[in-house]
């Protein structure tokens, strides 16, 4: 009987585990936006969730992308756009693993 008992709250364990990784795969991404306003130096990007400003980024003279997060008061510089838009998404607490 304890072996079944064991046996049981195994398969009830994995029963739940599977639940909760099928919750988290039906988590959906956050719908990220990027649109462009003309600046003095060039082009300010704006990164949107919705309707809620995640922040900007533009490519200054130097070569470098900075970033500026609207929930952070510390500019980053990163080598590229990609970097820039995955920083300000990151410290807005919004990236979502791949679980699948």
């Amino acid at each position: 009987m304890i072996v079944q008992d064991e046996f049981d709250n195994q398969a009830s364990d994995q029963e739940e585990f599977e639940e909760y990784v099928d919750y988290l795969a039906d988590v959906a991404a956050p719908e990220i936006e990027i649109d462009s306003v003309p600046d003095d130096l060039g082009e300010l990007y704006r990164v949107w969730n919705g309707s809620q400003l995640l922040g900007t980024f533009y490519h200054n003279l130097e070569g470098k992308w900075v970033t500026q997060p609207c929930n952070s008061d510390k500019r980053h510089c990163c080598d590229t756009s990609d970097s820039a838009l995955l920083l300000i998404v990151a410290v807005n607490g919004l990236l979502v693993a791949d679980v699948a």
